[in-house]
């Protein structure tokens, strides 16, 4: 998660590690409302968010994110995923970090709304619009591929989104 909002291997370590330090400090507090791992993931976004804050890094998804987050979510090796892989990800660089980060959630690493809507600590029906937006935003961007047969065979999430309009 802290790499495909700072895009930054380095940044996106430092903010892990400030993130284990923040949750160590607060294990107390941890009231058992929501998962653990949901309780992580919050920390972890608000440390790269404190980050970005600082020091004005503006998250980016590049190739090495892509690839990460085909690790997590495996695409099968069909001529052409690589390249609309790599299309998804120069648009999703144009949208407004809100939206990314929403969008990588939900549609690349398979979260459910209301699981997005508590690691970004925002109302489920804010996930829903700026997925919707994003997605508004992507769809004439990657209308091209609409018609690619390689697209139908992309098995993520994301492409079935993209494609869905």
């Amino acid at each position: 998660m802290a790499l495909r909002t700072l895009g930054d291997p380095d940044e996106a370590a430092d903010a892990v590690q400030d993130a284990f330090v923040s949750a160590y400090r607060k294990a107390e507090s941890f009231r058992g409302e929501a998962a653990v791992t949901t309780w992580l993931h919050r920390i972890v976004v608000n440390a790269c968010l404190d980050r970005m804050r600082r020091k004005s890094i503006r998250p980016v998804a590049d190739d090495e994110l892509v690839e990460a987050a085909e690790r997590d979510t495996p695409i099968p090796d069909h001529t052409g995923d690589r390249d609309v892989s790599m299309e998804v990800t120069a648009a999703l660089k144009l949208l407004p970090a809100d939206q990314r980060a929403a969008l990588v959630l939900v549609d690349m690493m398979g979260y459910s709304v209301e699981d997005a809507a508590q690691v970004l600590d925002v109302p489920t029906g804010t996930i829903k619009s700026r997925c919707a937006r994003g997605r508004a935003k992507l769809a004439p961007i990657l209308s091209h591929l609409r018609n690619r047969s390689d697209l139908t065979r992309v098995s993520s999430a994301k492409g079935a989104e993209l494609r869905d309009g």
